[in-house]
């Protein structure tokens, strides 16, 4: 038996590819969205940016991967052998995303420009700038 399956056997796999580690780690749900999410230049390894899902990672690695409105930050602890419950992926990796500070509830009702619907003092505001726009005509 080779050196290779010997280690797959005791769980230990010495280099995986890129997509495959993604899908057991379940930073993604499918293996196809994993790929894709390496061809669109949304992750790094060791701080190079990567296009294939075919690069291999090791223990050591660490993976910056763009997902959504968030950058995560992992090191690759060991490879996978299979993909299983969150508790299993959980030993693949190390997170190193550093935490996003909190926001005050102030902050969280506050409302950007253009998001939503207007308040009730943005609508007084419109009438208000619509009603003195209609006598200069």
């Amino acid at each position: 038996m080779s050196e290779r399956a010997e280690n797959a056997i005791a769980g230990q796999v010495q280099s995986q590819r890129l997509d495959k580690w993604l899908w057991f780690a379940r930073v993604v749900k499918t293996r196809t969205q994993a790929a894709g999410l390496v061809t669109e230049g949304r992750v790094r390894v060791n701080k190079l940016k990567v296009d294939k899902p075919s690069q291999l990672v090791r223990p050591g690695d660490v993976l910056t991967i763009g997902l959504r409105e968030r950058v995560r930050i992992l090191e690759v602890l060991q490879g996978g052998v299979r993909r299983g419950g969150a508790p299993e992926a959980a030993l693949l990796f190390k997170d190193l995303t550093p935490i996003a500070p909190q926001r005050s509830p102030a902050q969280e009702a506050e409302r950007l420009p253009g998001a939503g619907r207007p308040t009730k003092k943005d609508r007084r505001d419109m009438e208000r700038f619509k009603r003195e726009d209609e006598g200069d005509y």
